[in-house]
Formats: C-alpha cells, structure tokens, sequence
C-alpha cells in the first residue's frame, strides 16, 4: 500500500513552483465563463507564452468561478509581491493584449480592467467559494496549497467523532438545501443509528431554474465536497459514501470521478485514511434529471436504480435509508462548509450571520441586475443590500418590482420587503424560502401573474405523479393561470384558484408538491391587483374572495 499523501511537503512543494514566475495568469475556465468564449481565451493565453520568449516569466492557470459571471471571460493577473489586476471580457485579442502589454510591459489594459473595489466583491465573505478563481480544479496539489485536506486530517486524529458531531452541531450549520435543518442534529441521529452499513450522499442534484451553487463547487473545488463527505462519514460511523448528481453536470462528473481517484491515490479515501483505521469510499451517482429528486426519499430510489418517487416519512432515511440501513443526505454546500468549521471552529463561524442563521450562503444572480453571477454573503444582510449594493441595482435606472427566492418552491418578494434581512426565518415569514439559492430580480416591467405561470408550468412538468394533489392539482392550477393571463378568467376562478394553491399545499405527498404554490400564492398575496386586472372586464373579486 502506498504511502499516504504529506500535506505539508505538497503544499511547500506548491507554494515553491508559484513563485518561480513574475507573472501568474488565473483565467476563469467556468462552465459560465466558458459559454462566453474563455476555452478560447485560455489556449490563447497558453499559446502566445509557449510561442514567444515569455514562457518563464508567466504561467496560465484555468481556475473556476471568479464570480461576476456577466462580464466572462474573466481573467486576473498576479504580479510577484501582491498587485494584483482582474480583466473583463477576455477574448482572444484581449488575451494577446494582457501578455504584450502587461506581461511583457507591465501596462496594464485599462479598457478591459474591472475595479474589484465595487461591492460585488467587497461585499461577499467567501467559504464555500473561496477557492473560486484561485486554484485549478484538477490538481489537487492547488486545493492542498490552500488548507485542502487539513481539516481531515485534525479531525480523524486528533478528534474524536462525538467531538467532531458537537463541533458542527455548536456552529449551527443548516442545511443548505433549502429546509434549513440543524446539520449537527442531522449528524447526530445517523451517528446514534444502528446499522451493518452507513452511508453519507451528498445531494448535488440542483433543479431550480438559475441556480449553479452546487454545480460550481462540484466543478470549480471537487475535493472541498470530499472532504467534507470524509468528515461527515467518519464522524457518524459511515464507510461509503455517494455524491448524487443530475445528468445535466457531465463537467461536475468528470471533476469529481478525476478527484476521486486522485483522493484513492493519495490514501485521502479508501481503506486506512492517511494511516488511520478511517475507511471510506466515495463515488459518484447519476440521476436522469429530474426536480423531485432533490427530496431525500426520492433520491435514494434512485441511487438504489429505482423510479424517482418520494415515500412517506418516518421512517426517516437516518433509520431507514439507502437498501435499508442508516444514511444521512447532505446539500452540497452543507457539506463544503464543514472543512472550515472543522479548522476555524464553532465560534468562528457563529461569528457569521445571524445567531439563527450562521455562517454565509452562496446565492446565483439573475434576472433584471446590473451584476449577475454567483456570491457567497453572510446570513443577515438585506435583499436590498444584495440586489442594489452587490447586484448593482436594476440596469438602465429602471425600478425593482420583486425578488423570487428559493426558485420554484419559494416565493415573490415585494418592493416593501427591501430591508428583510435574508435568513431562513425572515424569508419564511414573507411566505418564501431560502431555497438552494437561486434569486431571480424583476423589475417592473415584469407581469407577477405570467411569473407565477412560469414557474408552475416547471413545477406541473417536474411532478413525478405519484399523488394525486400535485399530479393533478398543478395542472389545474397551471390551468387556472393560463385562462387568467389571457384576459379570460373571473372571479370563480380566482377563488378557486385560491383554494387549489391550499389544497396542494395541504395535501401532497412530498416538499415538491407542498411547495409547487408557493409562488402563485405570494403573488396573490403581493401583487392581487394584478390578477384583478386581467379578470374579465377587469372586475375585483370583492368580498367573495376576501371571505374564501
């Protein structure tokens, strides 16, 4: 068996190679920043230092999500002893630009320069993503430079796994996923469990419209979501492990099987974990796609080769999981937390936040902002901070209308809510969720009830039909909508619509369906007078509808 990996000696081995050269070229190789054009920009970077006499004096590192993915390609450029300049829209001529002018000249190209001194970058506390733009996701060497594997390694010898438990659980990590649910509790009933097999799966499934959090760790950091999987299973007895993830990632598979085996390799995973009597193994599932298997119940029958459908709970899958034995499903941020509060401790990341919401959550940007792209804040800070501070407000002075957050299963949030702080319980209140982290921002210009048509029609399409009120009732609400949007709907159909949103919510069998209403009713709540409007000769509901 070989010998496991010496952090220390790779890190210094790491540390020793960068400094070698002047210049470091950091080019974002995102699955974002790629759709704009940046394979090109980087095989352009690379090309003109290989070809000219430059090839000592800079080397090009693909790296992942630099965040402001609106202005991709993005490229920075490290000069030895700190300056530091990132560049925004990176195309081939500009790459030839940055090395003829800064690289060989030391000019800067001040047209393509972007100020990081605006608050979308001065604004965000980086944990989960704060390897993004700085190392290469395939070398592990990059991760191992910057703390990677550390956390692992205190851990597995230095703590025990019911200290490792009451660590998470003091830090008050919840799930990221969306529900919100105490990570430590979680932890502790699968640690408590009995069982001839344990398993941990991390959840990278990720449905909702717009939102890339999972997937840009899964592709950008593979071996954070590792590690944080290794401390989970040795802290809760498990010795598999599974990463669950949507066909539609086939970039985020390749990075993690490549991470993976490069993990076996170094005895980071496999039997005797860095010389330790920790074993576990880890591999990567791929499901067909589908939203309903982001809930647990659903995501385990298909792991097991099964038909995507919820079940009921209890039993929970902590007693009663994958084949039947104990497991313990974790959000893929969840997880990519869990490496810093090992290393930082529980009172470091309460420090972040709020005290019911600690630490920072990855959120993707889209819709109607000036700045859209990916950023991680800390619980607690205002949706009006993050769409006009962060997001840098509506483009063309136009005016915010709503923020839907939580996707599908969330809700729209009203000009007058501007100051709510975003945590779990504030959002809750409004009638919307945290979700996985995706935030659409409408300006209004936007119709709230051709919205809520939209993200029911994804709804009704994702059921899996397995209950009748969300196989059925999504339809009739989608239904409901479309006669409404076409001007053809009265003032029965807005009660009924009223009451099928209550009865689905009420009554399905999984959070899919329970949720599915959530945008129809909270733009019922925010914005009736819209739906008034499009009723019929324009008639209020009145008193009937009040009273329904």
């Amino acid at each position: 068996m070989a010998a496991p990996i010496d952090l220390h000696e790779v890190a210094e081995r790491e540390h020793e190679a960068r400094s070698r050269y002047p210049f470091r070229i950091k080019a974002c190789a995102s699955t974002a920043c790629l759709s704009a054009g940046a394979g090109a920009t980087v095989s352009a970077l690379e090309r003109i230092i290989e070809t000219s006499d430059l090839a000592l004096d800079a080397v090009v590192i693909p790296t992942g999500c630099m965040g402001l993915c609106s202005r991709g390609p993005l490229v920075r450029v490290l000069r030895r002893g700190g300056d530091e300049t990132m560049y925004q829209n990176v195309d081939e001529a500009v790459a030839t630009d940055i090395v003829r002018s800064h690289i060989r000249n030391h000019e800067p190209v001040e047209a393509n320069v972007l100020d990081t001194n605006i608050p979308f970058f001065q604004a965000q506390e980086r944990i989960v993503l704060a390897n993004g733009g700085i190392i290469d996701p395939d070398r592990i060497e990059g991760y191992v430079a910057h703390g990677g594997y550390v956390a692992l390694q205190k851990a597995i010898t230095t703590m025990t796994p019911e200290e490792v438990v009451e660590e998470v659980r003091a830090s008050g990590l919840r799930g990221r996923g969306g529900a919100g649910y105490p990570a430590g509790s979680k932890w502790g009933l699968l640690a408590r469990a009995e069982g001839d097999q344990k398993y941990v799966v991390a959840n990278g499934d990720e449905g909702d419209p717009g939102a890339y959090m999972d997937r840009t760790v899964m592709e950008d950091d593979p071996h954070r979501l590792i590690e944080g999987i290794a401390i989970a299973a040795y802290a809760t007895g498990a010795s598999k492990g599974y990463i669950y993830v949507r066909a539609e990632y086939p970039r985020a598979v390749e990075r993690l099987d490549r991470a993976i085996r490069v993990a076996r390799r170094n005895r980071l995973l496999g039997r005797r974990i860095l010389d330790t009597e920790f074993n576990l193994d880890v591999e990567v599932r791929i499901g067909a796609g589908a939203f309903v298997c982001g809930e647990e119940t659903a995501l385990m029958a298909s792991i097991e080769g099964r038909r995507g459908t919820p079940r009921l709970r209890p039993p929970y899958p902590t007693e009663h999981g994958l084949w039947g034995q104990p497991t313990m499903i974790n959000n893929v941020e969840t997880l990519a937390n869990i490496p810093a509060i090992v290393n930082n401790g529980s009172e470091w990341f309460r420090s972040i936040g709020t005290p019911s919401s600690p630490g920072t959550k990855v959120f993707a940007l889209a819709g109607d902002l000036v700045n859209i792209g990916l950023i991680e804040v800390p619980m607690g800070i205002t949706l009006r901070s993050i769409i006009e501070d962060v997001g840098g407000g509506i483009p063309d002075g136009g005016t915010f209308k709503a923020a839907q957050t939580g996707g599908p299963s969330g809700g729209c949030i009203p000009v007058e809510f501007l100051d709510t702080p975003v945590d779990y319980d504030s959002l809750r209140q409004l009638g919307s969720i945290m979700g996985s982290g995706g935030l659409i921002v409408m300006d209004d210009t936007q119709k709230m009830p051709e919205v809520a048509k939209y993200f029911m029609e994804f709804c009704m399409d994702e059921s899996c039909g397995k209950c009748t009120p969300c196989r059925a009732g999504t339809v009739q609400i989608h239904t409901l909508l479309e006669r409404m949007c076409a001007g053809e709907g009265t003032v029965t159909d807005l009660r009924h619509l009223e009451q099928l949103c209550a009865t689905v919510r009420d009554t399905s069998l999984c959070g899919l369906g329970q949720s599915a209403p959530n945008p129809v009713l909270s733009t019922l709540q925010y914005f009736g007078d819209e739906y008034e409007e499009l009723l019929v000769g324009g008639q209020a509901p009145g008193k009937e509808v009040a009273d329904a």
